[in-house]
């Protein structure tokens, strides 16, 4: 008995003893080591470290403009974000699962953007408003191509949500057509033999049964607008005078380019608690809905 339990117990060191010391490297040392740091004035150069203990979490709250506008751009443009990318990106599974020529290839082309680095693609998207834009504008006279899109808060704001929802929703549109397509054909026949309309079957029988997809994608899209730091970064670098600076590029500014890392890092802690508590009642609110076919 005790030699299948020492062989069990050897197969399972060979098998995930590698990847967890990867895991424990990679993630869990620095997140530990990033708490510590959060408690002291580090620059994260000097070899001596002094400990602060609340002060730096004292400053955040009470004296940092900076930290609470760029929590309230991240929360706006989480909340549109979410939205609008789990709209767009159902609409589109939702059309390319009907019989139609040239879908695979519609499929494909709609799940390139998500391939594309966001730093690149902060880089195009930033000719095209700034350069490609302007030369429409001044070609046709329609004002909507000659709005400032980077060079103002509301503009900005606009051309960040546009970058991201279509970098992102070709990912979700590949989840929403699994899912779709796992749909079971009886029930949605039946439904239409009884009557319904295509409008009646999509919210009673084809929502309801793709909830953990939305599940999933509610939680992934929640993650990467909080986390959206690149095409900030590429676009706007968090401009015209920090109007359009998201928390993960605060954070980054707080901690590399002021030398402050312990303010940053009790920063991203906040960071880290927010979007936990946002994520699992998101999760536990959506799993709540999900149903059986």
């Amino acid at each position: 008995m005790n030699t299948k339990k020492g062989s069990a117990f050897m197969q399972q060191l060979v098998y995930i003893g590698p990847v967890f010391l990867f895991f424990l490297a990679i993630i869990i040392v620095p997140f530990v080591m990033g708490m510590y740091y959060s408690f002291t004035d580090w620059n994260g150069v000097a070899g001596t470290v002094k400990w602060v203990g609340l002060d730096n979490f004292k400053q955040i709250l009470t004296d940092d403009p900076a930290f609470k506008n760029s929590f309230w751009f991240t929360t706006k443009f989480t909340i549109v974000g979410v939205i609008l990318t789990n709209v767009v990106g159902f609409l589109l599974a939702y059309i390319l699962t009907r019989p139609m020529k040239g879908r695979n290839i519609l499929r494909t082309v709609f799940f390139l953007p998500n391939v594309i680095g966001g730093l690149l693609l902060g880089f195009v998207w930033q000719f095209i408003f700034v350069k490609g834009f302007a030369t429409i504008g001044d070609l046709t006279g329609i004002s909507f191509f000659e709005l400032p899109w980077l060079g103002s808060e509301a503009t900005g704001f606009w051309g960040i949500v546009i970058v991201f929802v279509w970098q992102s929703s070709g990912y979700l549109m590949v989840i929403f057509i699994a899912s779709i397509l796992n749909v079971p054909k009886e029930v949605m026949e039946a439904a239409e033999i009884d009557g319904a309309s295509k409008l009646q079957v999509l919210r009673s029988i084809i929502l309801p049964l793709i909830m953990p997809a939305i599940t999933v994608c509610l939680f992934l899209t929640i993650s990467w607008s909080f986390k959206m730091f690149d095409l900030n970064l590429s676009l706007t670098k968090g401009g015209p005078f920090r109007s359009t600076e998201s928390l993960a590029l605060n954070i980054y500014v707080e901690a590399f380019t002021n030398n402050r890392y312990g303010l940053g890092t009790a920063k991203s802690l906040i960071f880290f608690i927010f979007v936990a508590i946002i994520t699992l009642l998101q999760v536990k609110l959506t799993k709540s809905k999900e149903v059986e076919a």
